[in-house]
């Protein structure tokens, strides 16, 4: 288990009736940690049960999300890699936390492969979105290839393969099979957004903005010998301080890294300095930690980064916008599905006026702020934001609304963040032990960002 390095409150915390409560003060500081470790095990066997309830049981395809009304469920039985790789790497988790076992793990994924393998796809790469009732292609949204998503699927099926070697061999051949140079634009050295097969075009734009969550994308494609390793440093950490039109002219200084001029640019707020993602969004900062190394090789870029950006989400959440509880992402709301961040740490940032938080983004956090996490649940849970499958997608802190909604992305993170936590960063090495994961990890190491 991971060790907690801060003593909790002395009040005791109830996360549901379900759970355990936090002990008194007269407790011993290990008793607290116990304690808290407990609580996150509750939520996440709540959390898997999700998966369980809402996969289908003949592809392994689990649906992309559920909705509740009135006691009824709306469940949204189609999926995208993206979810796919979750339900791996949460599966994963499961298991590793004790919450199913061993041959329950293998016998899922095993069940998922075998409909990928027979699944459409395009350059070995997958579209966006698959009917789970039997892996077909839905078509009603375009026939589209997702930079992205594809990312997520290859590290799922990277952690899956690594984490359960009997199925190295399926996972290892899928991964091998996709073929990012397909998207990858040598002039500009970048990632196009995607591929729309419809009318066999790449998307206009390309994904220039390096902290965001197709880095992901971005270092498996390096990985994987896919496309070269320059393609890391052409990436923008910030946008050239010529372009007006980013939300701060950036400072910094260029830096040569593999013969590539980068500048290593960053914004600043109240005092503190760090490079911004697109929306300011928790997801796009800290997602790609849930596989990389970030904070154990970039302690000097990315790990720095990832902890700057959460401490500026907690101080603009709720000193700046007043609320309760902090934690803004992209979350579903209660008509629809809508983008929130602290506007400060985008380039172009999303709003936060909307008073929506979301729990995945506290969970996000646990490796940078496990004090504040412990606080912010209970605010949470104080809302009624924490139901059957956990946490509910958002609550709006201000009227008190909570949306009623499970995702499955936002369900994985959740649980993959918290197995990270309490099994000593456990997904993140499985990754690593793939070649894949493991080939790149000079280029987090030897960056210094311009925000020590």
């Amino acid at each position: 288990m991971k060790k907690f390095f801060f003593l909790f409150l002395a009040l005791g915390l109830i996360i549901s009736g379900a759970l355990p409560s936090f002990v008194g003060a007269h407790e011993s500081s290990e008793g607290k940690k116990h304690a808290f470790s407990k609580q996150l095990k509750a939520i996440s066997k709540k959390t898997y049960c999700y998966f369980e309830d809402f996969t289908n049981e003949e592809t392994g395809l689990p649906y992309d999300a559920v909705r509740m009304k009135d006691g009824e469920i709306s469940p949204q039985d189609f999926t995208s890699p993206t979810n796919i790789g979750m339900y791996y790497m949460s599966t994963v988790s499961a298991e590793e936390i004790g919450i199913i076992s061993r041959e329950e793990a293998v016998s899922r994924i095993q069940t998922s492969l075998e409909t990928l393998e027979e699944a459409e796809k395009w350059h070995g790469l997958f579209y966006n979105w698959y009917y789970t009732k039997d892996g077909s292609l839905m078509t009603d949204w375009g026939e589209f290839i997702s930079t992205v998503d594809n990312g997520w699927l290859s590290a799922g099926l990277i952690v899956a393969g690594q984490a359960y070697p009997e199925l190295n061999d399926q996972t290892s051949k899928l991964v091998d099979a996709m073929d990012y140079s397909t998207l990858y634009d040598p002039e500009v050295g970048q990632m196009r957004g995607g591929y729309d097969v419809k009318t066999e075009s790449l998307t206009a734009h390309h994904y220039g903005a390096f902290y965001t969550e197709p880095r992901v994308a971005s270092y498996i494609s390096i990985g994987k010998g896919d496309v070269p390793e320059e393609h890391w440093w052409k990436m923008y950490r910030t946008m050239p301080d010529s372009w007006d039109w980013q939300s701060q002219k950036p400072e910094g200084y260029t830096e040569t890294y593999d013969g590539v001029d980068v500048f290593e640019g960053h914004y600043t707020y109240n005092e503190q300095k760090y490079v911004p993602s697109w929306g300011g969004s928790m997801f796009e900062a800290l997602m790609p930690g849930l596989v990389l190394k970030e904070k154990e090789l970039g302690k000097n870029a990315l790990g720095l980064n990832n902890k700057r950006h959460v401490d500026i989400q907690i101080e603009y959440a709720t000193e700046e916008m007043g609320y309760s509880a902090w934690g803004l992402s992209p979350a579903a709301t209660p008509d629809n599905y809508s983008e929130f961040g602290a506007t400060p740490l985008g380039m172009s940032g999303y709003s936060a006026e909307g008073a929506i938080v979301t729990p995945h983004a506290t969970f996000l956090a646990l490796d940078y702020a496990p004090k504040e996490v412990y606080k912010n649940l209970k605010t949470l849970k104080d809302f009624g934001a924490y139901g059957k499958y956990g946490f509910y997608d958002s609550v709006n802190v201000k009227t008190g609304e909570v949306t009623q909604a499970y995702l499955a992305l936002d369900q994985g993170m959740s649980m993959v963040a918290i197995a990270n936590y309490l099994e000593d960063g456990i997904i993140k090495d499985y990754f690593h032990q793939d070649e894949i994961g493991k080939n790149p990890e000079e280029l987090l190491k030897k960056e210094t960002f311009s925000i020590n």
